[in-house]
């Protein structure tokens, strides 16, 4: 076409369409080299956009895996037979086969809390100085603090300034010292008062001392302490007791962590000579759907790569990285998942029912997985645990590894990334270059054929200047 488009041009002497010429024929120089850079160009953008897919999709699978073993669902978990008087949950890596325990809560934990009487105005000035909050254990008759024992610790001076000593100032300096208290101003028809309450346990009970300044005294009719007749104790500072197995032991809270190992007990009411009861539940319809929702994504993973790897029009069918990833992944359902399991015990995915199909995804044998809850479940519970700490154990941990290895920048994923990214950089270049030199190219035909023009044109002039001699000669005669 390009042909015909040259022919029909030149016949028409300086007629000729010198851009339309030129253009056709630098496109005809350059048609398969830039077809060539486009077709390159095209598959770099794909493979960079394949690389991308699979390394979401490997350190999503990995990383929503890990959340779910962290997250408690697939553990044993301990139950209680009583949660109005007591709550009970597991403690990270915790093992709680076997777990059989009673509990009286006899005492809850509370923290002390005392209030000034009422005062009309909150903001106006109650007196300058300071106050020294002291911790220790205390005893309280009547609302009174009748005997105090100071604690270990050293006591806290709290400054009353002009701009902070009225209630609502001074309960700013109390909660801005970051002392162990916390003082809110309360307020009804009768008044305002300040309310100081500390944390939990029997040693938090507090005294305050005012340290009034001559000029402007007051301060010391909010103090809290024996002898303090202004303030009331509302609630007394106390330890949780609880007995566990008859055993009465002593905490400072009510959520409590270091007396049945792996579990964590939160006291909710204080029920004296009532007992409860402390089991286990295990998490077999966890485990059952999480094996199955395992299989499924593995299997959307695995489709993605296979598309990727396709011998025929797999775009990443010649990169390592994914191959590797490819590899890992089949072999995953024969890792052994637990290195210390006894002969006979399942330490594989195959072993537990998933089993691989001849196109290469994953099925559950879902009577073979009922068997092995059944009989060992412990074990896939292990299986299924967070391995992220020291062991390296379990499904979690297999799959961490194959996702740390398929999306590094040296070897995995992330080099075949930047080999790209560097392909399609230096081809940019290459298209540049082609550019530039089809703008030479063009430049030099259309001076080229602009001069032939040029010279056409004057030819043609001549021709009609003798043409016109002649005819004025033929004329004469």
């Amino acid at each position: 076409m390009a042909t015909t488009s040259i022919t029909s041009a030149l016949g028409a002497g300086s007629g000729v369409d010198i851009k339309e010429l030129v253009a056709s024929l630098v496109d005809a120089q350059f048609a398969n080299k830039t077809k060539q850079l486009t077709a390159k160009s095209d598959a770099l953008t794909k493979q960079i956009s394949g690389v991308s897919t699979l390394k979401s999709g490997i350190s999503g699978f990995a990383g929503a895996l890990a959340a779910l073993a962290k997250g408690g669902t697939l553990a044993t978990a301990p139950t209680s037979s009583n949660s109005g008087i007591l709550k009970v949950s597991g403690l990270s890596g915790a093992k709680l086969a076997g777990l059989s325990a009673s509990v009286e809560v006899r005492q809850l934990a509370a923290p002390q809390v005392a209030t000034s009487p009422a005062i009309a105005d909150p903001i106006a000035s109650v007196g300058l100085g300071s106050f020294t909050l002291t911790f220790g254990k205390a005893t309280v008759t009547d609302g009174a603090m009748t005997g105090f024992t100071a604690g270990a610790a050293a006591p806290i001076t709290i400054p009353i300034t002009a701009g902070n000593s009225g209630l609502s100032g001074i309960a700013r300096s109390i909660n801005a010292a970051n002392a162990g208290v916390t003082a809110t101003v309360l307020t009804d028809a009768n008044g305002s008062r300040l309310s100081i309450k500390s944390a939990t346990g029997e040693a938090k009970a507090f005294t305050l001392t005012a340290n009034e300044d001559p000029a402007a005294p007051g301060l010391s009719s909010l103090n809290i302490g024996p002898g303090a007749t202004g303030t009331t104790i509302g609630s007394v500072a106390k330890d949780a007791i609880v007995a566990v197995d008859g055993v009465a032991l002593q905490r400072p809270s009510n959520s409590i962590s270091d007396l049945i190992p792996g579990v964590k007990l939160d006291l909710v009411s204080a029920a004296i000579g009532t007992t409860v009861t402390l089991g286990t539940s295990a998490p077999t319809a966890a485990l059952s759907q999480a094996v199955n929702d395992f299989v499924e994504t593995f299997n959307q993973l695995g489709a993605a790569i296979k598309e990727q790897t396709d011998p025929v029009t797999g775009l990443l069918k010649s990169d390592s990285a994914t191959a590797t990833l490819a590899r890992s992944m089949r072999q995953l359902t024969l890792t052994p998942l637990l290195t210390d399991a006894p002969n006979g015990v399942p330490a594989t995915l195959a072993e537990i029912g998933v089993q691989t199909n001849r196109d290469g995804t994953l099925s559950v044998n879902a009577a073979r997985l009922t068997e092995a809850l059944t009989k060992w479940p412990d074990t896939v519970e292990a299986m299924f645990a967070d391995g992220s700490g020291a062991s390296g154990k379990g499904l979690s941990a297999a799959l961490t590894s194959i996702s740390n290895t398929a999306i590094d920048t040296k070897v995995g994923l992330g080099a075949s990334t930047a080999r790209y990214t560097k392909a399609q950089a230096d081809l940019a270049d290459d298209q540049s270059d082609l550019a530039d030199a089809e703008d030479v190219m063009t430049k030099r035909l259309t001076q080229q054929y602009g001069a032939m023009d040029a010279r056409v044109a004057a030819y043609k002039s001549t021709l009609t200047f003798l043409q016109q001699q002649v005819d004025a000669w033929n004329s004469s005669k």
